[in-house]
């Protein structure tokens, strides 16, 4: 059997990069209309595969709408390769739920048009993520292409088989050498023998498990080749001994397959960056949009999706189509350059824009939502407050919200007439403003107007919250339930001591085990001599922390809710330069606020930068007080464990680095200036990613870390996690780093001066102590519940008016409480949704524990008359038996999810 090659041309299109989207969109309009005059001129120019991403498709018929008919004909006779994904998707900092969205407006999209590719062509992201082959096959798809993550000490060819660490199997070929290896054919005749021999035969082939080589035809943005239909003509008459065909990825698996080779396996997390970068630390790249990214999608996850849900079930409509444009603008941001933040300044710019209609859309969609639920129920009083959960389990604790209060003495009251605690936290009399703001679509209606009008953060301790539901409270204005603040020397609740030690760190006394966790969240700074792509610490470096200088701390305390606040003024240098000589001379102002709240395990923390140095990184350090090698942090759809370093991957790039260069590499020159095919294009740098939390733990005690901004860590002594919290950089792409030796990646010429973060900024994040081994902790649904915060909405008629939108005032009729349904709280909620294309709802859960299979239950409140499982693209698989509006939830094994449809 002759070697077949299989040439398949594309074009991987980044939508934005060094240049913006809008440009991306100008030349697109000319490529691919290239491309449609090509394929319909030319039946021997069999396939053309349009990167994967039907954004594109959608990109392009804004613009030329009378092109739709030409691709759907050229999509239906499989000649126009498209989707399945809607953007070309990161795998790593993206959450779960992003992904499986992308693939599933990806194929709808695509099927508009006539069809999709069934392959998770991946061919740029950095990494890939563990549990994509579950995620795959829910999708009905059973076979990957990717380029980034897998070396040959992993496996000894590029075709193999994955298994996710679910259990999941797909088929998996790897590009080699990139998807551009083979873009650039040369046809001087002399030329093209050396490139076919060494491009195609000697490197794309040379670890193929069978007769087949993939050969990708394409590079970034890249035209049509014309002429390729007759390059392999040629190429087949001077090489007769094997075959040359314009194909596509599912060609070329079919053809492996029919094979049927005894296939090696990889498992797990993907990120192994010997052949190719995988960018470690990107993760923190731009850390200001990384923290608008994590806020809205667990935003639109967490909150807005079930409000909605519960807001259509109590008689609102459910807005599909402004809930799809939110995830599109979160797609755009979720491609691996853009989330990656590695572009210019103008392109991160369109990135921030998205970020923020994104988020508009969804705190006025919920706003709205919220309101209409509110309005809903059964007045009382003059004016009310209605809390909403969004967790399907009850709640109990403080809540902290902003909102407009009297400003006069009242009590918070339930249904039962009972009183609610609260705190004033802070407030601002805004009575002349709010007031002038009142519109009376009615001037004979009266109604309740305050003397005094506060805008207050208020923490309101609460108990027995509905699950999925909704309480209203009423405001009595004749007696009090206020806990005022009260200078303290420590915080505490149920859980904890807190203080302030004498050199500006936490210390805090855990009361279930008596153990004191010393030198807590202190701050280090030190210099960032990377760029947009990586961290690399300078060559020559100074660490600055937070002990190490004078602060200021002022502690307050109802008993409801505490507070430190703690100013320090860190000097550190002003720039690289300054930071090679020792010398630090800038100020840089922290303010760090610890909050604890009555009944509550999670101590809370937000950080207020105002950055004044350069090409620099602050990071937080927690000490667990115990050694333990590995780490857990959680993964889409699920937990993953992880060592603490790379050891035998070091190993083996310091062996590399002795062989390139004849010498012992040492430790902390980690370079390769060679940079050749053969040895490591990154060093095994083990800096994370986590979904919400990472943990330390030695199986009886341990400590958590739930990030709310950038969801980047590193494990210090086998003890402490180091969170990062921002790091500066000047350039987009810079040469020779220590993290990332020889080429630059990305554009070495353009400076990135946004990216110094030369601005005040504020980074939050949740820390707690468990006294058990992971599962115990339960940290999977704790940091889920500290990620979906109680929304508060509280309301008088002096508020409506041009404040909020004037609305008519309805006579509400629901009761003061309600709830659509609970679950034991077992398995975590990944999403509760309307069904796309039903009336019904869609509840997505996963196991977050450690190889503890575990089931669930569900009560509905309601009737419910159907009940399915599901794939992710929401099609009926397996009915589930429907007992007192109760389903059980099958047993899910380690990171298994499952999807359930119920009307």
């Amino acid at each position: 059997m002759m070697q077949k090659i299989h040439v398949v041309p594309h074009s991987h299109w980044d939508r934005e990069w060094y240049f913006t989207t809008s440009r991306s969109k100008v030349y697109l309009m000319k490529d691919l209309k290239d491309v449609l005059v090509t394929l319909e001129a030319d039946p021997d120019f069999k396939y053309f595969m349009l990167d994967g991403q039907a954004s594109l498709l959608e990109d392009y018929i804004k613009w030329q709408p009378q092109d739709k008919e030409r691709i759907t004909r050229l999509v239906k006779e499989g000649r126009l390769i498209v989707g399945p994904w809607y953007t070309q998707t990161d795998q790593l900092v993206i959450s779960a739920e992003s992904i499986v969205r992308n693939l599933y407006y990806g194929i709808k999209c695509c099927e508009e048009f006539g069809g999709y590719m069934k392959v998770g062509y991946v061919p740029d992201s950095f990494g890939q993520a563990g549990n994509m082959p579950q995620i795959y096959r829910e999708f009905g798809i059973e076979d990957t292409l990717f380029w980034r993550g897998v070396s040959d000490d992993m496996v000894n060819h590029t075709d193999f088989n994955w298994r996710g660490d679910d259990g999941s199997l797909v088929f998996a070929t790897q590009i080699p050498f990139g998807y551009y290896i083979g873009g650039s054919i040369p046809e001087n005749p002399e030329q093209s023998e050396i490139f076919w021999q060494k491009e195609c035969i000697e490197k794309a082939g040379k670890r193929s498990s069978t007769k087949n080589i993939y050969f990708p035809n394409g590079f970034d943005q890249a035209p049509i080749r014309t002429n390729l239909p007759e390059l392999i003509k040629e190429r087949n008459e001077k090489d007769p001994e094997r075959e040359y065909v314009i194909s596509c990825i599912e060609d070329y698996i079919r053809d492996v397959k029919q094979e049927e080779p005894d296939l090696e396996e990889v498992s797990g997390e993907l990120v192994i960056a010997k052949h190719m970068r995988i960018h470690k630390s990107i993760f923190s790249s731009r850390s200001d949009l990384k923290v608008l990214n994590t806020q809205v999608q667990n935003y639109v996850t967490n909150v807005l999706e079930p409000l909605l849900t519960l807001s259509d079930q109590l008689g609102n409509e459910y807005p599909r189509k402004a809930v799809e444009e939110v995830w599109k603008l979160l797609f755009e941001n979720a491609a691996h350059d853009s989330i990656g933040s590695c572009m210019s300044d103008t392109a991160n710019e369109d990135v921030f824009m998205r970020y923020k209609q994104a988020r508009d859309i969804s705190v006025n969609l919920a706003e709205l939502h919220t309101r209409l639920i509110a309005a809903g129920i059964e007045k009382r009083g003059d004016m009310s407050i209605t809390m909403i959960n969004t967790l399907p389990q009850k709640r109990d604790g403080v809540v902290l919200a902003k909102i407009y209060v009297p400003g006069e003495d009242f009590a918070i009251l339930d249904e039962e007439g009972t009183t609610l605690p609260y705190t004033l936290v802070s407030s601002r009399d805004l009575t002349d403003y709010v007031l002038s703001q009142t519109i009376r679509l009615d001037p004979s209606r009266s109604f309740y107007v305050p003397e005094r009008v506060l805008e207050a953060v208020i923490a309101i301790k609460t108990s027995e919250l509905p699950a999925l539901g909704y309480a209203r409270y009423s405001l009595e204005r004749t007696v009090t339930s206020a806990c005022p603040m009260m200078k303290q020397d420590t915080l505490e609740n149920e859980y904890y001591f807190i203080s302030v030690a004498a050199n500006g760190s936490l210390t805090i006394l855990d009361k279930e085990s008596r153990i004191c966790y010393e030198n807590q969240a202190v701050l280090v700074e030190n210099g960032d001599d990377g760029d947009s792509f990586n961290y690399s610490p300078p060559r020559q470096d100074m660490e600055i922390f937070s002990t190490d200088g004078p602060f200021e701390a002022f502690l307050e305390s109802s008993g409801i809710y505490g507070r430190a606040i703690i100013t320090y003024h860190m000097k550190v240098p002003a720039d690289l330069e300054s930071r090679s000589k020792k010398v630090a001379d800038t100020i840089l102002p922290v303010t760090m606020t610890v909050g604890l709240k009555q009944g509550e395990k999670v101590i809370d923390f937000n950080v207020h930068v105002d950055n004044k140095g350069l090409s620099h990184r602050l990071c937080v350090i927690f000490d667990s007080l115990l050694i333990r090698s590995f780490n857990y942090a959680d993964q889409q759809f699920g937990l993953i464990k992880r060592k603490n370093h790379y050891k035998e991957e070091m190993d083996l790039y310091l062996e590399s680095q002795k062989e390139s260069s004849g010498t012992k590499a040492g430790v902390q020159e980690l370079a390769n200036w060679a940079n050749n095919p053969s040895s490591w294009q990154e060093p095994p740098i083990p800096i994370e990613p986590a979904q919400s939390y990472v943990s330390l733990t030695d199986g009886n005690r341990g400590i958590a870390v739930i990030p709310q901004g950038v969801r980047e860590y590193e494990v210090l002594e086998d003890r402490k996690i180091r969170l990062t919290l921002f790091r500066t950089y000047g350039f987009m792409g810079k040469e020779n780093l220590l993290y990332r030796p020889g080429r630059a990646s990305g554009e070495r010429i353009i400076e990135t001066p946004d990216a110094q973060l030369l601005k005040k900024m504020d980074f939050s994040f949740g820390f707690t102590i468990y006294n058990s081994h992971i599962n115990g902790s339960n940290i999977d649904i704790l940091a889920k519940a500290y990620n979906t915060p109680v929304q508060v909405y509280a309301y008088g008629e002096f508020l409506n008016g041009r404040l909020i939108f004037s609305q008519r005032e309805p006579e509400g009729r629901k009761p003061a409480v309600g709830s659509l349904f609970e679950t034991e709280g077992r398995l975590v909620v990944s999403a509760i949704k309307k069904a796309e294309n039903e009336e019904g709802i869609i509840i997505r859960l996963f196991n977050g524990k450690d190889h503890e299979t575990l089931g669930d239950e569900i009560r509905f409140n309601y009737d419910i008359t159907e009940a399915y499982y599901t794939n992710l693209l929401e099609e009926k698989k397996e009915s589930i038996e429907i007992h007192n509006n109760t389903i059980k939830v099958k047993e899910l094994s380690h990171c298994k999810f499952v999807t359930i449809y119920v009307k």
